[in-house]
């Protein structure tokens, strides 16, 4: 990437305030979240459910591939800065999910116990492994530049981008609601293979999206100097070596699932070889962070960078609490909480469809007509008539299948993604509305405050686990709404302004590497919230019932320690705030 500044984009380009590229990016993320979303909110039942793994084994598995697939990015930034562009790095990441996706809904036959000795179809397993590597992959092309684009549709100091990153985070939580609602359900209810099958179709048109606004992204995403792609490395055009070695590099990292999943060559039991890669990246990143530093960086853009490796840790931390929500949070709410949230409203006969699968079709298509109205005539208000029309159909089809569809502990990871769609609009209206009186926090000071958010977000469900203890009763699901809506607020703090920065406080020529290693920061996290998850890991024998004290008292001794992890970071985070906001050197 050259080092220049961002041009403004003409106003005729914009759509409800903001550069129609951005929600071109907004429905691709979208499709890519509800497909990720959609297998993650079913893979650790999936696993613990069908093919009958102990929590410990389906943890290990989900942390590894939670960890890997935010790892990867890592060199999908590089190599995307360095020569593919981000279009052809989001194109080639969006082929490798479908195909992997489409892998995922092979499920082979369930498993089967007699007392601890347990059959599994190691075939299909296998199918499983690779598909996870296809998807680790192409989540590593597709999501550090995806988020860059975004960042270049922004002139320098655009007043807007802080809002927009905050847009294009409710498109990548408006995924991961839909993904509960319809993967969640589906998977459960109808079968593992259709919930994951809808993800894979969700991807296909994620890509499509992707593929047919290339006009409103102009030109920002394409190779910094296309010439070097056609250049011959050991007598292959550079391009096809690229994707060549990646293909390849999916045997490798199916490998790592399988041995994450059967405990192989795990140190002390506990450090998987995925973590030891992770860990040696995070080494490489390291290290070249302190060369680039050190060598290429003027004093002040020294202390910006440093600024935003301190963010970054502060994301570590957060995600590694929230990614509870898929591990501890999930066999939690399956063994010990109620599932519906107003039961009298439930259809109980039969298995209805959730009607939000025609919001997924409605809102894309809703978009591409509205813009199309809007580049024939900039003036008319049919096209945001037509949009905000759209947009309630989806919030009634979604209230809907909130209200009426039987819920379960898969689909009920929806509520995460709810409160954020929720709270995003908000959120950017008070920061505007802040920025304005000259008293919006500083990123440093919105980052503290998501940790404190992130932190007592634990004590509804530590409440909870202390009922069912002593009672022996399920609890009431409510206890996981109010959990949710603790975690989301924190959550809106957070992590779209640390988006945001990664955008402003990185050199231009680096930044897709700088969004990287954000990336890498969650895959620390994801294999880090597996590792604490498994403190409250219950293995039941076939056959054997379940200690409900005993596990009650497990989970509850996990969600104190959360609670104190996240506070008293939060409170090291506020001490740094004023340095931090110093080195920043006047980005907002």
């Amino acid at each position: 990437m050259h080092a220049t500044a961002t041009p403004a984009l003409p106003a005729s380009d914009d759509f409800l305030g903001h550069p129609k590229g951005v929600y071109v990016c907004f429905f691709t993320e979208m499709w890519e979240r509800f497909s990720f979303y959609g297998m993650k909110a079913l893979l650790l039942l999936y696993l613990t459910k069908y093919h009958l793994f102990g929590d410990g084994a389906g943890l290990d598995l989900l942390g590894a591939y939670g960890g890997l697939v935010y790892a990867i990015p890592v060199i999908g930034g590089v190599l995307a800065d360095r020569w593919l562009g981000m279009r052809k790095a989001v194109v080639f990441g969006g082929v490798l999910l479908v195909l992997g996706h489409v892998g995922m809904a092979f499920e082979g036959k369930a498993a089967t116990a007699f007392g601890s000795v347990v059959t599994r179809d190691e075939s299909s397993l296998q199918i499983t492994y690779l598909s996870l590597a296809l998807i680790i992959m192409g989540v590593g092309f597709l999501k550090p530049n995806i988020s860059t684009i975004v960042g270049k549709l922004y002139a320098d100091n655009d007043p807007r981008r802080d809002s927009g990153f905050s847009l294009f985070y409710a498109g990548i939580n408006l995924g991961a609601l839909f993904a509960s609602l319809v993967c969640g359900y589906i998977g459960e209810v109808y079968g593992w293979k259709y919930g994951f099958g809808a993800a894979g179709i969700g991807m296909l048109v994620g890509l499509g999206m992707f593929l047919w606004g290339q006009k409103y992204l102009h030109g920002h995403a394409e190779p910094a100097a296309p010439e070097t792609l056609r250049e011959r490395v050991f007598g292959i055009p550079r391009e096809w070596l690229i994707y060549g070695v990646s293909v390849l590099g999916v045997l490798p990292v199916a490998w790592l699932m399988w041995a994450a999943a059967n405990g192989a060559f795990a140190l002390g039991g506990e450090v998987s070889l995925a973590l030891l890669l992770m860990i040696v990246v995070l080494g490489a990143v390291l290290v070249w962070f302190a060369w680039f530093t050190g060598t290429q960086c003027t004093p002040v853009q020294r202390q910006q960078m440093f600024a935003l490796m301190a963010l970054i840790f502060m994301a570590l931390v957060f995600f590694t609490l929230y990614e509870q929500t898929y591990g501890s949070w999930v066999t939690f709410t399956d063994r010990m909480l109620t599932k519906d949230i107003v039961p009298s409203l439930v259809i109980r006969g039969g298995t209805p469809l959730p009607w939000s699968i025609a919001s997924l079709l409605l809102a894309p298509l809703g978009f591409v007509v509205a813009a199309t109205l809007s580049d024939r005539d900039p003036n008319s208000s049919a096209p945001r008539a037509l949009f905000i029309g759209i947009v309630a159909i989806m919030l009634v089809l979604l209230v809907r299948d909130v209200l009426v569809l039987p819920q379960t502990a898969g689909s009920l990871t929806y509520l995460g993604a709810l409160f954020l769609v929720l709270l995003a609009p908000l959120f950017a209206a008070l920061w505007a509305w802040l920025d304005k009186r000259g008293a919006d926090p500083s990123k440093p000071v919105k980052s503290a405050i998501g940790l404190v958010f992130a932190g007592l977000s634990f004590i509804p469900l530590a409440l909870a686990a202390q009922q069912v203890g002593a009672t022996g009763v399920m609890a009431s699901v409510w206890w996981l709404v109010l959990a949710y809506l603790i975690l989301e607020i924190g959550e809106m703090c957070l992590s779209p302004v640390g988006l945001s920065a990664v955008t402003q406080l990185a050199m231009p020529r680096v930044v897709s590497l700088m969004m990287g290693t954000w990336f890498l920061a969650t895959a620390f996290s994801e294999t880090l919230a597996a590792l604490f998850g498994k403190l409250a890991a219950i293995e039941i024998i076939e056959g054997e019932t379940m200690d409900i004290a005993l596990a009650a008292g497990k989970y509850e001794h996990l969600f104190w320690l959360m609670m104190w992890i996240g506070l008293g970071c939060a409170v090291l985070a506020f001490i740094a705030a004023p340095m931090l906001r110093r080195m920043m050197h006047g980005v907002k």
